[in-house]
């Protein structure tokens, strides 16, 4: 009888107040917002089966915020600003062709490091030390990451559609940003002033020292 008791006990516990359904935090809650399920582990692809990709837009997540989201493979990337060490230089002055294609910064960056590695004083100038946007961005560790790199002019008009243009984002409307595209000596830069410049990139100088907006993977 003392067993029966017990085990009567226990089917009570199991199937009475405590009855209430259990998520599985890794599975896409509909009751959760898109960023409280990216937040609990929900793969982006689940989320996507129930919600439109733009409700991804310059949420707050992983460091950054989302411009872009890939639909086939779940790869997002954000964007953060990182101007608050002033203005940086570019780096050393000499040809290259740099992709303007979304999401190629990271290779764009570490080939113009790679070309700051080599000896320009034929063909261009040697700025003489590491103290530039793309070795400084490269070398990064911030808001918990060290993946940093300095996004494509493709991403930087994504990033000022995606984000800036629904008022989200922190990016300061007053500068100038460096791209990591570059076509010649002409390396591309962006500002997010909504009057003056349309979230176009545009052609500027080497010589110069602009801001720099930060950008990272989230796979």
């Amino acid at each position: 009888m003392k067993n029966l008791t017990i085990l009567i006990t226990a089917l009570i516990s199991i199937y009475s107040c405590d009855n209430e359904k259990v998520f599985n935090p890794l599975n896409y809650n509909p009751e959760l917002s898109v960023s409280e399920n990216l937040t609990n582990g929900v793969s982006v692809l689940d989320i996507l089966e129930y919600n439109d990709v733009s409700l991804f837009n310059g949420l707050e997540f992983a460091g950054g915020f989302i411009f872009h989201v890939n639909e086939t493979t779940g790869e997002m990337i954000v964007a953060t600003d990182f101007s608050n060490i002033g203005d940086v230089a570019w780096g050393d002055v000499f040809e290259l062709d740099t992709s303007h294609s979304i999401g190629e910064g990271d290779i764009n960056t570490l080939q113009i490091i790679e070309g700051n590695n080599n000896d320009n004083s034929s063909n261009g100038t040697e700025f003489g030390s590491d103290n530039y946007a793309f070795k400084i961005v490269d070398d990064l560790s911030y808001n918990g990451y060290n993946d940093w790199y300095i996004p494509s002019s493709g991403s930087m008009e994504l990033i000022y559609n995606n984000i800036h243009s629904i008022g989200m984002g922190n990016f300061n409307e007053t500068l100038f940003y460096w791209s990591s595209t570059k076509e010649g000596y002409f390396p591309y830069v962006m500002a997010f002033n909504f009057e003056s410049w349309g979230g176009l990139p545009f052609p500027g100088s080497c010589l110069d020292v602009n801001g720099i907006l930060i950008a990272r993977k989230v796979l």
